[in-house]
């Protein structure tokens, strides 16, 4: 079953997966009611208008343990994050996307001992506050990362609901009895979970069917977007990303309906707090387009997975597929975050075999093809490193060598190498850092033909031209079944033509018969045969060009 493969993904081989809407004024009532033990302190006041503007996004995803130590003790944090937004500036992108913030005794801060707490490795609350007030002060965004369907035995709700049943949260949890002695595993009874510097802790599954568990997490996601409860938004997060989410979870039947039962009434809620609020759902299933996301649990957006895989195929018929269906079908207000990694995966590199010319013909398609591009810390310098099913045996290391150290320096070591894992195990025995091999901040940035050079063009082309950030997808069909080739309409009458060379040969391919005058070519390495009477493009291995123009047919 596809949710069974995504639980193992995300942390170790067994373990990744591992009655109707409630009237709000009971929730509200709830919310007051429930003791500190089971309600997050510090509720957010009343909203006031938001002033800042809706932007053309471009979505950096951070793993922030790994991106920049500021105090010294080679562990990312969130002060190292401040320091380096001139450099995200200076690349393009627009927004920042966090890894979970919370405490857990995990590395990669999933299965939470408490929810609202900071990290004391990340720094603290005013640490964060901080970054969000930087981050806006630019004009940039901030989304975080939440998974609060799971819990440890450290979590308040374990200590007071376990063999109570008076407890005030004593059906927040599922448990296999009717003393609740009995916390219910996770998918394939798995009760335990161990981490790769041998930590571990008792888990279970959160009780998402109990109006006072929606309660807590419409309090607990306003926290997190106005932390001093001023209704300014200055202070907190521009929006959420919901990890693993499902409408039936993990296949229990205690838990289904959750679409309508409890995201939609979540996000319904947290919108009165602050209407800008966008939210993000990471499918379970990976083969899904999301679109029942969409019109059931009223997400604002979700990952394009399906034209991840297809971007990473380089084939035509697939990629055709993908973003006809992705980008052609998508409903009006709502978007596809684009993207070749995440934490999850392998990273590009890796599963390209490091071959540059894949590496830039698939940077053309994440930054434009259409949606929200988002790109992984260190895609930009083409980091490799492969993860995976039981590399390292049963502990969530297996997925360290996808979530690396940021190369700032040539020799990579350095101020603020965020080094977390060093000397650990065979991880770091085995690690994909390489002195002075090409790879890294350093070597590249001054190198205008670095592959990081080449993310810093397409994305000054993309801000340089609205109809690259915001034109709608339309299929372009060519001649050539190894050249892929896609329009964006924007408004008026402006129009680009992208085309991409997926082989490592030279290609020759014809768009079309009608050809808008003054089409005229802004980016890449193709080149177009002038003469001829039809749109004829030669493209060299891997190779890609972009012409801007109008498109006549609209007027």
């Amino acid at each position: 079953m596809p949710e069974v493969g995504r639980l193992v993904r995300k942390f170790y081989p067994a373990v990744r997966y591992v009655c109707g809407v409630i009237r709000q004024f009971i929730l509200n009532l709830l919310a007051i009611l429930l003791p500190a033990a089971c309600l997050p302190q510090g509720a957010p006041g009343t909203p006031t208008q938001d002033v800042r503007s809706d932007q053309n996004e471009v979505i950096y995803h951070v793993f922030e343990r790994s991106f920049f130590d500021a105090n010294g003790d080679r562990k990312g944090d969130l002060r190292g994050l401040s320091q380096k937004l001139d450099y995200l500036q200076q690349l393009g992108v627009t927004s920042v996307l966090l890894t979970p913030l919370y405490e857990s005794v995990f590395y990669h801060n999933y299965f939470a001992d408490d929810w609202k707490k900071i990290d004391p490795d990340y720094g603290t609350t005013g640490d964060f506050t901080s970054l969000a007030r930087s981050l806006h002060s630019r004009g940039m965004k901030l989304y975080i990362d939440m998974e609060t369907q799971y819990v440890t035995d450290r979590h308040a709700w374990w200590q007071s609901a376990v063999g109570n049943l008076q407890s005030p949260c004593r059906n927040f949890l599922l448990f296999d009895d009717s003393q609740h002695l009995k916390p219910s595993p996770i998918i394939w009874g798995i009760s335990e979970l161990k981490g790769y510097n041998d930590s571990s802790r008792k888990v279970t599954t959160v009780n998402l069917r109990d109006p006072g568990v929606l309660a807590y997490n419409e309090h607990l996601f306003a926290y997190f977007a106005d932390p001093n409860g001023d209704g300014k938004f200055n202070d907190g997060v521009d929006g959420f990303r919901l990890d693993h989410t499902m409408d039936d979870f993990d296949g229990n039947p205690r838990l289904t309906e959750l679409f309508t039962q409890f995201w939609a009434p979540l996000i319904a809620k947290l919108k009165t707090v602050n209407p800008r609020l966008t939210f993000v759902a990471e499918q379970a299933e990976w083969g899904s387009f999301g679109f029942d996301y969409f019109s059931r649990a009223t997400i604002d957006r979700v990952f394009a997975f399906r034209l991840a895989m297809a971007i990473a195929s380089f084939d035509k018929a697939q990629l055709q597929t993908a973003a006809d269906t992705t980008l052609g079908m998508l409903p009006a207000g709502k978007e596809q975050v684009v993207f070749i990694e995440n934490h999850d995966l392998d990273r590009f590199a890796s599963r390209v075999n490091k071959d540059p010319g894949k590496e830039r013909a698939a940077a053309v398609l994440n930054l434009l093809l259409g949606g929200i591009p988002s790109i992984y810390y260190g895609q930009e310098l083409g980091m490799f490193g492969a993860g995976g099913f039981n590399k390292f045996g049963n502990t969530d290391a297996n997925d360290i060598p996808r979530r690396e150290a940021f190369e700032w320096y040539a020799a990579d070591t350095g101020k603020g190498m965020a080094l977390w894992y060093k000397d650990t195990g065979p991880w770091w025995d085995s690690t994909n850092l390489k002195p002075f091999d090409g790879i890294s901040l350093q070597e590249e940035q001054p190198d205008p033909q670095s592959l990081w050079n080449w993310y810093h063009q397409l994305l000054t082309l993309r801000k340089a031209y609205p109809v690259l950030q915001t034109g709608n997808y339309v299929a372009k069909d060519n001649t050539n079944p190894k050249v892929f080739s896609w329009g964006r309409h924007g408004t008026g009458s402006s129009l680009a033509w992208v085309v991409v060379n997926l082989s490592g040969q030279d290609q020759q391919t014809t768009l079309g018969d009608s050809i808008p005058p003054g089409m005229r070519q802004v980016f890449g390495t193709a080149t177009r045969e002038q003469n001829a009477k039809q749109f004829v493009i030669d493209l060299p291995p891997y190779g890609a060009g972009v012409w801007i123009g109008q498109d006549q047919s609209s007027k």
